[in-house]
């Protein structure tokens, strides 16, 4: 009777022994990979600390000492104090636009209401995805050419806006089409209007979702090259991307200021992706179950 009794006992701990060999593995395999992802970022770090010579000797080794003047010269000869102030301008009212004005009220009214045309609309929008950014260069830089405002911020934060819309209506659209009706219904009956439904219900509701389209949105903007190098020719309006050509020309790269200002202009995104980190799955997911 104890050997039989004995039998479902130790298959429960081979069963249970099982289960963390397999978690381990997959813990180890999740940890190599976590490290091979942040590896470049760890590198670029390590690097800023090095003299050229050293990045050329030994680009691997960490530094002999650490210089913290590379940040310090690098700061000053790119002028990247006014390129910061560029990039947060640009981003944030970007941003706000894509939140606020277009992607939230559009997505809204895409995904709470019917109307004529409403197919048509969101399969124009969604199109936008399939466009190639960089093929509309030369036109934008004719139509903005004609309309005055190359060197200005509003040639870089209308295409921001403009080419981040599909893919933030089509995320909070998918978001706000879980929603009950019997929310809406509800506010109704309390003498709640459209607006009044949007900004107290759908907006805080929406922030998860928001939240996703936001840091989305941040990168892009933040590390856009190609717009700001194409539209903005005065010095005084350059963003970040552009400060950190300055360090090389067409016969030699200052890799260790090129590193350090680098480090300086991944900070505020690696500082932003760590307080928001939780928010990108849960706004990614949260409106692919209905109910």
């Amino acid at each position: 009777m104890a050997q039989t009794e004995a039998l479902p006992i130790d298959n429960t701990k081979k069963i249970k022994a099982g289960k963390n060999i397999k978690r381990g593995i997959l813990n180890i395999f999740l940890g190599v990979y976590a490290l091979l992802t942040l590896y470049p970022l760890i590198w670029l770090f390590i690097s800023a600390f090095k003299s050229n010579n050293e990045i050329y000797a030994a680009p691997f080794a960490l530094p002999e000492s650490l210089k913290w003047d590379n940040f310090v010269r690098a700061w000053e000869v790119s002028g990247m104090g006014k390129a910061m102030i560029n990039s947060f301008i640009v981003t944030i009212v970007s941003l706000a636009l894509l939140l606020v004005l277009g992607g939230a009220l559009v997505a809204y009214a895409i995904s709470r209401f019917q109307f004529k045309f409403r197919n048509a609309i969101y399969a124009l929008l969604l199109f936008g995805l399939l466009i190639p950014v960089h093929s509309t260069l030369v036109p934008l830089f004719t139509m903005m050419n004609e309309v005055k405002i190359l060197d200005t911020y509003l040639a870089l934060i209308l295409p921001y806006f403009s080419f981040e819309l599909p893919i933030a209506v089509f995320l909070l659209a998918a978001f706000m089409g879980s929603f009950s009706k019997e929310m809406e219904e509800a506010a109704f009956i309390d003498g709640c209007g459209y607006w009044g439904i949007f900004w107290k219900i759908m907006f805080p509701l929406s922030l998860p979702a928001l939240s996703t389209v936001g840091i989305i949105g941040f990168l892009r903007f933040w590390n856009e090259f190609a717009f700001a190098l194409v539209f903005i020719n005065d010095s005084a309006l350059r963003t970040i991307p552009l400060t950190l050509s300055v360090f090389s020309t067409g016969y030699s790269t200052d890799y260790s200021l090129t590193l350090a200002a680098m480090a300086i202009s991944v900070i505020p995104v690696v500082v932003l992706f760590l307080i928001m980190q939780d928010r990108i799955m849960q706004g990614m997911v949260a409106g692919a179950v209905k109910g």
